[in-house]
């Protein structure tokens, strides 16, 4: 249906203009006291309640909300027994502000570890300000959306413009799978309301030159392979030829779903059809990106001085493979020395840190179910193979999630929002992560409407070095965000 007649309408200059102030003046500093703090989260920091990292992130985001005195919000930190605690917040709905439905923003404030590789100027925990850019970990990953979703208020309070009721929801465990959360959303049910849009800030962008919208988000199970086939080390020169090679076992295990040659998960179970709507976005998204789709990423040079190759540079295939096709990344090893420490000696184990991602529409507990089936059914030399996935809260594997329809108005208001605040229309685009919230939204809300977006785009390198949040892409983000949550009827 088409959005009613509602006065005074934002005005897109303006949103800009005090998007623009808000972070300048307060969102920008309190970014930079928030990167320093090493939020790791509970599945990277098992004593995280001692450490209070978080507890710190979560009080400084707080303080800050509650220091803005916006009319009519209320905030709260909420803690359930035994569990990371949440920010919740609501505004409640200007008089003229719509039916009734409820506008539900997400965040997190916890980060992933610190990764190596850093350039040598800069640090996970070290905010720094170059070119536009602020480096440092959880930033852009997602520590700026409660400042964001926040200030996109303000600047429509600020012109009077009325507004649907808001609630805001932040947690401190997406980075381990949201395993908290379902409690959360739970004991929450009642004051979340009729959620008729949820505004996510934790996802990608294909550039930053246009709004865009994710479709989809891939599930993934993740956990650990381990191959046993000695005790205790020996002499390779004694073994070797007798006793097998626990990583070459491992190899072996591994080729039963995986193709080596090309990356191809072998099992027919992991993998969907892709729907044809996808498939016809992804193709306009590749005319859109070009070779940027692969480009983006920071190849390293091949023994000729040539930089190496993607799986495929045939863009909609790459972006396909990165968002409805299950892939396989191996994130860590146990079992080996340091190589300054790697004497001659027949390792008893090998062990990799697994990481499936899979199709949005696939189930995750299930796949975890086959896929540790697979590896430890009938093991080569009867060696000792174990895989125990990560999954937690009764769940072993993430679910993915498939974006709904856009309801006219929406479509309407992310082209508008895009156009107003970038000068070129909204860009849709699969993402290959994966956040459990989603799926769970949509069980709870099948009829809300989803607008997921963020600020991980080109080179921002989420997880890994050098990661950056782009200062101005994310202010014209926030004043779009506020322009579509105007628009909601």
């Amino acid at each position: 249906m088409n959005a009613p007649d509602r006065l005074p309408v934002p005005d897109p200059q303006a949103l800009s203009a005090y998007a623009d102030e808000a972070w300048k003046q307060r969102i920008l500093p309190a970014l930079v006291d928030y990167i320093r703090v090493p939020a790791k989260s509970p599945m990277f920091d098992k004593d995280w309640a001692q450490h209070g990292y978080i507890e710190r992130v979560l009080q400084d985001a707080a303080q800050w909300v509650e220091s803005r005195r916006v009319p009519g919000l209320k905030l709260e930190i909420i803690r359930l027994p035994e569990r990371t605690p949440v920010i919740f917040f609501e505004v409640e709905a200007t008089a003229s502000g719509g039916s009734g439905q409820t506008v539900l923003f997400y965040g997190h404030l916890d980060k992933q570890p610190e990764f190596t590789g850093w350039r040598s100027d800069l640090g996970p925990w070290t905010p720094v300000v170059e070119d536009g850019l602020l480096y440092g970990r959880g930033g852009a990953d997602d520590g700026y959306a409660i400042y964001a979703a926040v200030s996109a208020i303000e600047a429509l309070k600020a012109q009077g413009t009325p507004h649907p009721r808001c609630v805001g929801l932040i947690e401190t465990c997406e980075e381990s799978g949201s395993f908290d959360l379902p409690a959360y959303v739970s004991a929450l049910g009642p004051r979340l309301g009729d959620v008729g849009l949820v505004v996510c800030l934790d996802s990608g962008a294909g550039n930053y030159d246009q709004l865009w919208l994710t479709t989809s988000l891939r599930g993934m199970v993740s956990g650990v392979l381990k191959v046993q086939i000695l005790t205790e080390g020996v002499h390779s020169g004694d073994a070797s030829g007798l006793v097998p090679s626990s990583f070459r076992i491992l190899r072996q295990v591994l080729d039963r779903l995986e193709d080596a040659r090309t990356g191809a998960l072998l099992p027919p179970d992991f993998h969907v059809e892709i729907p044809q709507d996808r498939i016809e976005q992804a193709r306009a998204t590749a005319a859109a990106l070009g070779d940027e789709v692969w480009k983006r990423y920071p190849w390293a040079c091949g023994n000729d001085g040539t930089p190496a190759l993607p799986v495929t540079t045939d863009p909609v295939e790459a972006l396909l493979n990165r968002t409805w096709r299950p892939t396989l990344s191996v994130t860590g090893v146990d079992g080996f020395p340091e190589l300054s420490q790697a004497g001659n000696v027949l390792r008893p184990y090998t062990a990799f840190k697994l990481s499936l991602r899979l199709p949005p529409t696939l189930d995750g507990n299930s796949a975890a179910l086959k896929l540790q089936q697979l590896l430890e059914d009938n093991a080569p030399y009867n060696a000792k193979v174990t895989f125990h996935a990560d999954g937690r809260a009764g769940a072993l594997g993430a679910n993915g999630w498939n974006a709904p329809s856009l309801q006219p108005w929406l479509a309407t208001a992310l082209d508008a929002a895009s156009q107003a605040h970038y000068g070129a229309p909204c860009g849709f685009i699969g993402q290959g992560g994966t956040i459990p919230f989603m799926g769970m939204l949509q069980e709870g809300f099948p009829k809300a409407q989803m607008m997921v977006c963020g600020v991980l785009g080109p080179k921002s390198n989420a997880h890994g070095p050098n990661e950056f949040l782009h200062l101005d892409y994310a202010r014209r983000l926030t004043a779009a965000v506020a322009q579509v949550v105007a628009a909601m009827p």
